[in-house]
C-alpha cells in the first residue's frame, strides 16, 4: 500500500472515531457544540493524530507543541480529539459537563490536562498565541504553536491586531487554523459580520494563506504539511470550510445548529447513521 494512502486511511479512521465520541458525549447532556466538533473531525485527526508533537504522560513537556482551542465552547471536539490521541481516557466521556468532570463544556485549562489556555472569550487565542509563539522562539525550542479558532472571531478587532503582530514578528512557528462553517449564535456569520475576501485580507497581514475543504482529509493533510515546509519568515493561516454536522443528515440539514439539543431517541439515531459510514479497515 502506498504510504501516503495508508496514513490517509489511518487518519480516515481516527477521524471516525472522533465523530463518533463526540457523539456519545453530546448523549450524556443531551445537548452541546456537536454541529462544530462533527464538522472538524478531519482537521483534528491531522493535527493530534499525525501533526502535533506532544508526551501523553507528559502534558507541561516544554518542547511540545501548543494547540490553542480559542473557540473553547468546541471543548467537546478537542476531548474527543485527545481521546483518539491516547492523552485522555476513554472512560471519561461519561463524565462530559458533569460536576467534578476534567471535561467541562468550555475548555478550561485548569480541569483538563493538555488543555492550553481557557477559551471561550472570543478572539483571545491567536493573541496568546503570538506571545507564546514568541517565547518559544526565544527559548529555541523549535515548537509550533496552532491556534484553532472560530469564523465568529473574524469579527473581534484582537484577532486582526494579533494578526498583524505575528507578521510583523515574523513567526513561522504560528500556524492558525480558522474554522469556517458560517454560524455563530446570533446567525450566518457571514451576515452578522461580511468577512470575505478572507484570503486577501489575511495576505494583505504578512500571512501565508491555504484555503481548503476541511471536511477533505487529503487536502487538510497537504495543507498542514505546507504549512510545516514553509521556508519563510511569516505566520501561517489555514482556512477550512467545514460543513455543521459533517456525517448525520438531519444535522446537517438544521437552520440553525450552533448549539444541538436533540431528543434522546435522536441521538440513537445519529449513532447508527454515523455507523453506517465505516472506514475502509476500521474494525
Amino acid at each position: 500500500m502506498n504510504p501516503n494512502t495508508e496514513l490517509l486511511q489511518k487518519l480516515a479512521q481516527s477521524a471516525w472515531r472522533i465523530r463518533r465520541y463526540a457523539l456519545r458525549m453530546g448523549e450524556v447532556q443531551g445537548q452541546g457544540y456537536i454541529g462544530q466538533a462533527l464538522g472538524m473531525a478531519e482537521v483534528l485527526a491531522v493535527a493530534y493524530c499525525y501533526a502535533l508533537r506532544l508526551k501523553p504522560e507528559d502534558p507541561n513537556w516544554p518542547a511540545r507543541d501548543r494547540f490553542l482551542l480559542s473557540h473553547g465552547h468546541y471543548a467537546i471536539a478537542h476531548y474527543a480529539a485527545m481521546i483518539e490521541a491516547g492523552l485522555l481516557p476513554e472512560s471519561e466521556l461519561e463524565t462530559y459537563g458533569c460536576d467534578d468532570s476534567r471535561l467541562p463544556m468550555s475548555g478550561m485549562a485548569s480541569y483538563t490536562p493538555h488543555m492550553e489556555i481557557s477559551g471561550g472569550s472570543l478572539g483571545q487565542g491567536l493573541s496568546i498565541g503570538v506571545g507564546m509563539a514568541l517565547g518559544i522562539r526565544h527559548q529555541g525550542l523549535g515548537a509550533y504553536v496552532y491556534n484553532s479558532m472560530s469564523d465568529g472571531e473574524l469579527d473581534e478587532g484582537s484577532t486582526w491586531e494579533a494578526a498583524m503582530s505575528a507578521s510583523h514578528h515574523g513567526l513561522d512557528n504560528l500556524i492558525c487554523l480558522v474554522d469556517i462553517n458560517n454560524q455563530q449564535a446570533d446567525g450566518p456569520s457571514g451576515q452578522v459580520m461580511k468577512f470575505e475576501p478572507l484570503q486577501d485580507k489575511w495576505s494583505a497581514f504578512g500571512w501565508h494563506v491555504q484555503r481548503v475543504d476541511g471536511n477533505n482529509l487529503a487536502a487538510v493533510l497537504q495543507a498542514f504539511d505546507a504549512a510545516r515546509a514553509l521556508r519563510a519568515p511569516q505566520p501561517r493561516v489555514i482556512l477550512m470550510d467545514t460543513l455543521m454536522g459533517k456525517g448525520i443528515d438531519f444535522l446537517e440539514s438544521r437552520d440553525k445548529n450552533h448549539f444541538i439539543r436533540v431528543d434522546p431517541p435522536e441521538w440513537q439515531q445519529a449513532l447508527a447513521l454515523h455507523d453506517q459510514h465505516k472506514p475502509r479497515g476500521l474494525a
